[in-house]
């Protein structure tokens, strides 16, 4: 049996860690706060992050991460990925050597632009063969009720990418693989920065155009952008390019898009971080695609914009003007 320690116990990896023991691996689930990870324990559900979903007995909470990292042989990431840097300092020397490490964040490092992967491999000092990254379309609640989807998981090792696919795959949730560790981390990163802009644009009222055309001028920017780094074209035509992007730009249950439909209702960034214990990603990481696109010198409009209204005071109406005057261009 895989033993699998999921270091994070927001909706997302609360919902994998379920995924993991639907597949029949023992999992041990770890939450920052004590509180939470005994409530987990006495509740059988995560009532802080996926209120009314039962989670199976293989899955045990805790607070110790030496407890939880104990003998795993997969050592699933599920962090704001802000905050991956410090967390991995102090869970380092706890980490089983062997271990395969699986990122389930989405999105580039402020300061650094590096991915995850980067991250990982950085401060634990893990080959990338040992690193896996797993994107997708892929909203906690829908998957939490056990509603059908698919996922990537990529890894240069391929059969280190079998053996995951394998421990996580169930009657509802189904995994691909894909040797593209760049392509996935970008898919999944700029997607954040799109779906904050398709917010905007819903809270201000305009329907489906709006969001299809930032939806495919969104997609265009991101496989610039992967394209410069050395990502396949492909990808980005796939699960977690394209799917991924049109999941979290069109859902309600997506946290970015719910994050900018209050901007653009005319709620400001502190007002809307404050009314949620959700972490909307593409906050942050908007900077730090911004900052990569231009150190490889790639045009990214609407990462601009996101940037100009999450960061610079810009009217979220504004924003959109800007975006529709810009000087007209070959498709």
């Amino acid at each position: 049996m895989t033993r699998a320690a999921v270091l994070g116990a927001g909706s997302w990896g609360t919902t994998f860690a379920k995924v993991l023991a639907d597949a029949g691996c023992d999992v041990a689930l770890h939450a920052r706060r004590p509180e939470l990870a005994k409530a987990i324990t006495e509740d059988g559900e995560n009532r802080d992050y996926l209120p009314g979903v039962r989670l199976p007995t293989a899955v045990r909470a805790t607070a110790d991460p030496a407890e939880a990292l104990l003998d795993a042989d997969v050592v699933v990431l599920a962090v704001p990925s802000q905050s991956l840097r410090g967390n991995l300092t102090d869970w380092g020397p706890l980490l089983p050597g062997d271990a395969t490490l699986l990122s389930l964040m989405k999105g580039i490092e402020l300061g650094t632009t590096k991915r995850m992967s980067e991250v990982i491999c950085e401060v634990t000092g893990a080959g990338t063969d040992r690193v896996a990254v797993l994107s997708g379309p892929n909203l906690a609640r829908e998957i939490a009720e056990e509603q059908p989807a698919a996922t990537v998981i990529a890894c240069p090792d391929a059969e280190r990418a079998g053996r995951l696919q394998a421990a996580c795959h169930t009657p509802y949730f189904r995994p691909y693989t894909n040797p593209d560790m760049v392509g996935c981390e970008l898919g999944g990163a700029v997607k954040n920065v799109i779906a904050l802009a398709c917010g905007i644009a819903e809270g201000l009222g305009f329907g489906d155009n709006t969001r299809a055309s930032l939806i495919t001028r969104g997609l265009a920017e991101t496989a610039r952008l992967g394209m410069a780094l050395g990502a396949e074209l492909t990808t980005f035509a796939g699960l977690a390019g394209l799917g991924d992007l049109v999941a979290t730009c069109s859902s309600p249950l997506s946290r970015n898009r719910t994050f900018g439909e209050k901007l653009g209702r005319g709620m400001s960034v502190v007002e809307v971080q404050e009314s949620t214990r959700q972490t909307a990603e593409g906050v942050k990481s908007c900077r730090s695609v911004l900052d990569l696109a231009r150190a490889h010198g790639i045009d990214v409009p609407i990462t601009e914009a996101v940037v100009r209204v999450c960061h610079e005071g810009e009217a979220p109406g504004q924003m959109v003007r800007e975006i529709m005057s810009r000087e007209a261009k070959p498709e």
